[in-house]
């Protein structure tokens, strides 16, 4: 039987075999041909993860759509808000696992290190399950036992999606340890392709046994489709793991594990936070139906936005390996590509989508379409973090990360207050100037901290004006 990973690869090596992709294609091979036999692998990797991403991107974009024409934008709102919780709660959960997986598995199997590679992998993902189903406990108890914590329209569907809290940080840690042995299909793809298919198709069976398309009922099909996809991805992940980790007795290096992990999940969390604080904060001040024209227009980012992810996700790994292995020269030139591949498309991006934007939301409903503004004003944010790469995966990979945490909480501070400010005064436009100022602090000061702890930038300016050599 194939392997996930190698029919996605032949289904696109024959997608780009066709005559339309061929000068893509030879720059690409130009370009990968002149980098080091690591870079190549994770430009081939990042290039696999883009694809996924875009594909991804696509279908996440579509399945909005149809959840908001199917709901109405009143209950569209509300599970828009509830999955919100879901994905922030979800990160946090992980305990920073998810993201030091990319920096213990690379140091064990070039050690060879087979005992703490296996302790590693169970206490991973023992860890956030366990954070996971506290969090989720503590928050529906909360939900339903404090009288107007939350508005009485969120109060079912929020104690319900909680439940999906441990699977989402089960299958994130999941993703962490595909992404980290290049298995990038199988890493991508249940977060991107399957999750959003299976909670549309629940849906769709809820709906035809008679349930009503509401938000109760989207976030049962959440709750199921996070569960299901999460099981079928640790099948997949158990088989492939099977030959590439000999037998070893299990090691631990408990506190030296959570002392890498609690930075990263800070910076992890942090950044969650400053992507999903607006929609979080708008719900303070607007009623549903504002939070989904805000979610609607958040969303549409994220048809650039991946790009600057699928390179972080593809590059987190391979900057652990070079710290590692004490390659200086090849983590120089890494940083300069990596920041090249995360800019120039989401640029192109950028461009693209504002000419098609009033489409795009059109397609949610007419009360969707007075988010162009908010599209563009985000699009700013975007652009700044893509200016600078993963700068902030290259200093959590490298023993800096309690400096990107550092970062990161600050800029979520600032991001917070520049909210409470700007949505009393200016309502949704607020909202979004809040998280487009702050991110753009973030990525001012990433690419300072940087350029001072390697001399090398990652600012896409300075790598344009100088040649590599005097970067």
């Amino acid at each position: 039987m194939r392997s996930i990973d190698g029919f996605w690869a032949q289904r696109l090596q024959n997608v780009l075999a066709r005559p339309l992709f061929t000068p893509f294609v030879n720059g690409l091979k130009e370009l990968l041909g002149k980098q080091s036999q690591e870079a190549s692998a994770a430009g081939r990797m990042a290039i696999k993860t883009f694809f996924v991403r875009v594909a991804g991107a696509a279908l996440a974009f579509l399945s909005q759509i149809l959840l908001a024409r199917w709901m109405g934008a009143h209950e569209y709102g509300i599970f828009s808000l509830a999955w919100t919780w879901v994905v922030v709660l979800g990160v946090m959960a992980c305990g920073g696992f998810s993201t030091s997986v990319s920096r213990f598995i690379p140091q064990y199997r070039q050690s060879k290190d087979w005992g703490h590679l296996r302790g590693f992998l169970t206490t991973s993902k023992l860890v956030a399950v366990l954070l996971a189903s506290v969090l989720s406990l503590v928050g529906i108890v909360a939900i339903l036992a404090v009288p107007g914590l939350v508005a009485s329209y969120y109060v079912e569907p929020m104690a319900i999606i909680l439940l999906a809290i441990p699977l989402f940080a089960f299958g994130a840690v999941q993703d962490g340890i595909a992404r980290s042995h290049d298995w990038t299909m199988l890493a991508m793809q249940p977060t991107y392709i399957w999750r959003p298919l299976a909670i549309l198709t629940l849906l769709a069976l809820l709906t035809l046994f008679g349930e009503p398309a509401t938000a109760k009922t989207a976030v049962i099909a959440a709750v199921l489709a996070t569960g299901l996809i999460a099981a079928l991805q640790y099948r997949q992940v158990k088989k492939r793991l099977k030959p590439e980790v000999p037998k070893a007795p299990r090691r631990m290096q408990l506190k030296t594990w959570i002392l890498v992990s609690m930075p990263m999940l800070l910076v992890e969390g942090f950044m969650q936070l400053i992507t999903s604080a607006d929609t979080i904060m708008v719900s303070f001040w607007h009623p549903p139906e504002d939070v989904a024209v805000y979610f609607a227009a958040s969303k549409t980012l994220a048809l650039v936005h991946f790009v600057y992810f699928a390179v972080r996700a593809a590059s987190a790994h391979r900057f652990s390996g070079f710290v590692h292995s004490g390659d200086t020269d090849g983590l120089a030139a890494y940083i300069r590509q990596a920041s090249q591949w995360t800019f120039w498309p989401s640029l192109a991006g950028g461009c693209g989508l504002l000419l098609i934007t009033p489409f795009l939301l059109a397609l949610f409903g007419p009360e969707f379409e007075d988010g162009y503004v908010l599209v563009a004003i985000l699009m700013i944010g975007v652009l700044a973090r893509a200016s600078v790469g993963p700068a902030d995966a290259l200093l959590s990979m490298s023993g800096y990360q309690q400096r990107s945490a550092l970062i990161y909480g600050t800029t979520f501070c600032l991001n917070i207050l520049l909210n409470i400010i700007l949505i009393p005064w200016l309502g949704l436009m607020g909202a979004a100037l809040a998280t487009s100022l702050a991110i753009t602090f973030e990525a001012a000061f990433l690419s300072i901290s940087v350029y001072q702890r390697f001399k090398v930038h990652t600012f896409i300016l300075p790598i344009l004006l100088n040649r590599p050599g005097k970067a």
